[in-house]
């Protein structure tokens, strides 16, 4: 795990959401200039072939090239104007110039006030001689939820948008401690390890 200095890095409980997660993660930064990536994980260098280093203060665009689709860049930033999560299949470009199809997912953070604190933007390779790799994928990731029951669904769903646990109580009018036994059961349910994991599926579902 590689943080930007101290007055910038975000928060333990925060970089948890992508430190343990085997996808290629990164947490960015929308309350200062051009929204940069602050914390980046082993996997994304792995898969990127950038070092922390040339990660680290810069804005996720630089992954993109000559073939990557502009109609779905603009979708990214759409969702990150609209603060809302965002999931796309797109072209981008590694250290060496080898271009690879990546499924990208950026949701927004919000601290316990509401306030918005970070971006998490997760990236999974996509086999290019995969069948219809979103299809497949996003039928799986419903099928998932559909078997939550109601209440976890909810729990789930706030999730996806951001809150943390202490919000999501509030919303549903439970404890924390509630939420976090929730959170547990659904990603045991979910097959996922990290929040980031949780995420992505709650995203590629619909929710």
């Amino acid at each position: 795990m590689v943080t930007a200095t101290a007055q910038q890095a975000p928060d333990k409980k925060v970089l948890q959401l992508i430190d343990q997660s085997p996808i290629a993660s990164v947490l960015s930064d929308p309350r200062q200039s051009d929204n940069p990536i602050v914390a980046c994980n082993d996997a994304f260098c792995a898969l990127t072939l950038y070092p922390p280093e040339e990660v680290i203060g810069r804005n996720c665009r630089f992954l993109s090239g000559p073939g990557t689709e502009p109609w779905l860049s603009e979708q990214i930033r759409k969702g990150v104007r609209e603060h809302r999560p965002v999931l796309v299949e797109i072209l981008n470009y590694k250290r060496d110039g080898t271009p690879f199809r990546n499924a990208v997912l950026v949701a927004p953070i919000y601290d316990e006030q509401d306030e918005l604190l970070y971006f998490l933007g997760s990236q999974v390779e996509i086999d290019a001689d995969a069948p219809l790799p979103s299809s497949a994928r996003r039928m799986r990731a419903a099928e998932l939820v559909k078997g939550l029951s109601p209440r976890q669904w909810q729990v789930l769903k706030l999730a996806a948008s951001g809150l943390l646990n202490k919000q999501i109580a509030g919303e549903l009018g439970l404890s924390e401690k509630t939420i976090k036994m929730h959170r547990a059961i659904l990603m045991d349910r979910l097959g996922t390890s990290t929040t980031a994991d949780m995420i992505r599926v709650a995203v590629e579902a619909g929710l």
